[in-house]
């Protein structure tokens, strides 16, 4: 038995509040009906909900896609819901995944639907899953909504693990880089102290020798304050970034970088694509496909733009007037939205320009790759060069006066 609080009508119109225990939803409904009470709001009490709750680490992609996948297989192959988690759970072999789908199922059994048991467990199934598992359970098409849940899980991933593929090494040189620097100036450098004091205190000193000495002993000084003072920066951007407000701050930053900005907000707006038109294809409506697509940018900015132009469409509006007018969108997907508008084929439109749009990106994540490690190389060897001119400049100045 659990505890359910409700919030419901009586006959007479008054509002009543108050806590009862059921079995499940359903009976908790039944025992509100029985009492001539039209039900509100119906929902465990916070206790109940504790009791509920299983603490899980996070998922990986792979095994969630594995995990769609099947069980859209067995939906598909008539097997009941409940019957289907069952068969899941016990199949599953990773334990954090294991434990969330014995919740999931016991939710599910208890009268919940997929998509609200889905949403009580967001370190597993993010927004975009929920939503579009909700839609399908309204729109009678779950089935097909997993699978492609499944494809955008994987593809994704593939996506991600590219990107990281291409910036493992621009990141060892950047760590490399910075280890060898720190440890020149911190070891190396100031073994050079003792000679160049004498020049120092005529002033005949070079200005980069001196500024590499001021370096090497402030870093000898204060490297460990440096140290905590930056690792206390990381772990307050780190923190702002869990909050709406610096959310949005970063994301609009993201879009800015010079090089990178493009390729972040080209991989968002074919995420973006791919759903809604998944979504028009499956038969749900533009504003539904609209709030449900815009979490898949996982961008604040492109996702505010697209809500906005979701309450223009409310109003009769077609989608590329205020797509166009929010500025976040390029020209060229906007007119062949507006194309594929005209046409009545938006939702195979939408989808080839996913499909366009990553390929394009897709080359240019390579070409500023490449681009990257030159670049990097280059800056790492001038730190380097400037380094040693300065250690010489003294030594080949010496030599000159004498």
């Amino acid at each position: 038995m659990s505890d359910f609080q409700y919030v419901a009508r009586a006959a007479g119109g008054k509002q009543v509040t108050g806590v009862l225990s059921a079995g499940t939803e359903q009976e908790a409904l039944s025992q509100l009906a029985g009492k001539a009470l039209f039900p509100l709001r119906l929902h465990l009490a916070p206790a109940a909900v504790a009791q509920r709750k299983v603490r899980t680490r996070r998922v990986r992609p792979k095994h969630l896609a594995i995990a769609y996948s099947q069980l859209s297989d067995l939906l598909r192959s008539g097997v009941p819901l409940l019957r289907s988690l069952e068969l899941l759970e016990r199949k599953a072999g990773q334990s954090s995944l294991k434990a969330v789908l014995e919740v999931v199922r016991q939710d599910v059994a208890e009268g919940t639907r997929l998509g609200e048991a889905m949403r009580k467990h967001p370190k597993v199934f993010n927004d975009l899953a929920v939503s579009m598992v909700r839609a399908g359970e309204e729109g009678a098409f779950l089935e097909d909504v997993l699978k492609r849940i499944a494809d955008f899980t994987d593809h994704q991933e593939m996506l991600k693990s590219r990107v990281v593929g291409a910036m493992v090494y621009p990141a060892f040189l950047v760590v490399m880089g910075t280890a060898v620097v720190t440890a020149m100036l911190t070891f190396f450098v100031p073994k050079f102290t003792p000679i160049f004091e004498r020049m120092s205190q005529k002033g005949s000193l070079p200005a980069a020798t001196t500024w590499l000495l001021w370096l090497s002993e402030t870093l000898q000084q204060y490297g460990l304050i440096l140290l905590l003072v930056g690792g206390g920066l990381g772990a307050y951007l780190w923190r702002l970034a869990q909050t709406d407000a610096g959310r949005l701050w970063f994301d609009k930053a993201r879009l800015r970088i010079v090089g990178a900005g493009p390729i972040f907000r080209n991989f968002a707006i074919s995420r973006f694509c791919r759903i809604l038109g998944t979504l028009l294809k499956n038969g749900v409506p533009i504003l539904e496909s609209l709030r449900i697509a815009k979490d898949a940018t996982g961008n604040k900015v492109l996702a505010a733009a697209i809500s906005n132009a979701a309450d223009n469409v409310s109003t009769g509006k077609s989608l590329a007037d205020p797509l166009s007018q929010c500025g976040e969108f390029p020209a060229e997907i906007v007119e062949m939205i507006a194309v594929g508008e005209e046409a009545n084929n938006l939702e195979q439109v939408l989808i080839d320009v996913a499909d366009t749009l990553e390929r394009q990106t897709n080359r240019t994540l390579d070409m500023f790759v490449r681009m990257l490690e030159p670049i990097m190389l280059t800056v790492m060897a001038g730190i380097v060069l400037f380094v040693v001119v300065a250690l010489l400049l003294p030594i080949l100045q010496s030599s000159t006066v004498f």
